[in-house]
């Protein structure tokens, strides 16, 4: 069975840094392109990451360009979200997805389309206040 687990959350004041990790288990990573996904108290879950199989690929959420790094290490089968310059509306939920298999979409690195998501870790919660 495929297995996502998100780690690395916390309490973070506006201006910092926190690193979110997704550890991956019963699959073969390098197949998977990952997303990273957020979800606030009464709003709908948004893509904010995602990442190709290999690496050589990001997508990132206009929201979060240029404070936010997505990579990736295929040997520990780790995904990492570096998350800069931090911003109280980036407070919510934080998980990470991998492809579906059976859909054959294993290596699309989309934001906009949850559904082609089809393992999700049980997130880890980032609090961004003063």
């Amino acid at each position: 069975q495929l297995q996502l687990v998100e780690s690395g959350g916390g309490l973070v004041q506006p201006g910092g840094s926190l690193r979110v990790s997704c550890a991956a288990s019963g699959f073969t990573l390098d197949d998977y392109a990952i997303g990273w996904f957020r979800q606030a108290p009464g709003k709908e879950r948004e893509g904010v990451a995602c990442i190709s199989s290999s690496g050589s690929r990001t997508n990132y959420a206009d929201s979060v360009k240029g404070r936010f790094t997505m990579s990736r290490d295929n040997a520990k089968k780790m995904v990492y979200l570096q998350m800069n310059s931090l911003k109280p509306e980036d407070t919510a939920v934080y998980y990470c997805a991998a492809g579906s298999p059976t859909l054959g979409l294993v290596n699309v690195c989309v934001l906009s389309t949850p559904v082609v998501y089809a393992y999700w870790g049980q997130g880890t919660q980032v609090t961004v206040s003063s």
